[in-house]
């Protein structure tokens, strides 16, 4: 029989042995460890992933099937989840992802598109690297042209060959003091003054789904996005997170005489209200609408026993941005994107470095929503 010891090395019996010990010297045997067996499940078909997403700390509102049902839905993409545990055993860990299938960006691995973020949902890290070992396989057999994964909390080890993509602010509110403390943390001037003009001018504030409040959602967002020299997502996806989310979702519009001047959207995930999507008629933005849309999703948030308020991912070097975000008393956090292999920027940079200023700032606002409509499955 074989005794190991720690290192992991056994000591071999036999003629070897004897000749070892007679020296005083054992001869010692390496012993193979077995990488766990990777499954894959459809999560959208498998109930024991809702399971996973209902009980595990790190889930987020990316991680839900409704999340996935919408992209699957609008862009056509098909979320996959890979995990060590069998088909007959209880569900403990699993890596999401989607297949996206691109005549324009090529065939890609992405965790999770169109999200702020998307934790490797494990109790071990040394889980996910072989899950991870697990997808390389799929891209170094040329199936794929890479594999990108968006995680808040974990690092991946050396031996991943994962290297970092891009970097973000992310952050988050804590909702756990008063309401009245709360309000007493945020910058006097830039917010708390703001929300007070708000309510001077008589802002009229409305929540929902309904069609009148996406229309005015969408209008908004079309400025915006123009702003930001980039084509606004298509209407049919927000059709389908209004389908997929039901109560979950509200669209928060603020109007001043009738017309909208600034709205968000918002979705609830267990503990969690998600700041997701905003935008503004830029002429009213002195009115304080969108910090009279906060502090309501706020004061909402708090009374139905929500703990945070995530307010979402910034651009390293969206300075206002990121200002705007930590003047509400918002904890920021640095996270990192992974890829493998390592690749060079991808469309959505090319489109705001090279054609978006030339190309935004002509067309109409029916071309600029086709443009949307086009391109956003190829860039998730």
């Amino acid at each position: 029989m074989k005794a190991a010891n720690k290192s992991g090395w056994s000591v071999a019996g036999g003629t070897a042995a004897k000749l070892a010990a007679d020296r005083s010297v054992p001869v010692l045997q390496k012993v193979e460890r077995v990488a766990p067996r990777i499954y894959e499940i459809d999560p959208l078909r498998d109930p024991r992933w809702a399971a996973l997403v209902g009980s595990h700390p790190q889930a987020s509102v990316f991680h839900s099937t409704s999340w996935l049902r919408a992209l699957r839905a609008v862009y056509g993409y098909e979320p996959v989840v890979v995990t060590s545990c069998s088909p007959e055993e209880c569900l403990t860990n699993g890596l999401l992802f989607c297949r996206i299938k691109s005549w324009l960006t090529g065939r890609r691995l992405v965790s999770l598109p169109f999200s702020d973020h998307c934790e490797p949902l494990v109790d071990n890290p040394n889980e996910v690297d072989a899950m991870i070992m697990q997808m390389k396989q799929q891209i170094n057999r040329n199936e794929w042209k890479y594999f990108e994964l968006r995680p808040v909390l974990y690092e991946p080890s050396r031996h991943t060959e994962l290297s970092q993509l891009v970097t973000y602010q992310f952050h988050n509110l804590n909702l756990r003091p008063s309401t009245p403390q709360l309000f007493q943390s945020f910058h006097k001037d830039c917010i708390q003054r703001k929300i007070r003009r708000a309510e001077r001018e008589n802002l009229k504030y409305e929540e929902g789904t309904s069609e009148d409040l996406l229309q005015k959602f969408y209008r908004l967002l079309v400025m915006t996005r123009r702003r930001q020299y980039l084509p606004p997502q298509p209407l049919s996806w927000f059709r389908a997170l209004i389908a997929a989310f039901g109560k979950d979702l509200k669209i928060r519009v603020a109007s001043k005489d009738g017309a909208a001047v600034a709205s968000i959207l918002t979705l609830a995930h267990k503990k969690s209200m998600v700041y997701k999507y905003g935008a503004s008629n830029a002429a009213f933005n002195n009115l304080g609408g969108t910090a009279l849309l906060f502090w309501k999703t706020i004061q909402e948030a708090k009374d139905g026993g929500f703990e945070d308020f995530e307010m979402g991912r910034s651009d390293f070097d969206n300075l206002g941005l990121i200002a705007f975000k930590e003047r509400w008393g918002a904890s920021g956090r640095i996270i990192n994107y992974w890829i493998y292999p390592q690749r060079s920027v991808g469309l959505e940079t090319v489109w705001k470095k090279g054609l978006a200023r030339r190309v935004v700032a002509t067309v109409p606002d029916l071309a600029l929503v086709t443009v949307g409509r086009l391109l956003y499955r190829h860039v998730g």
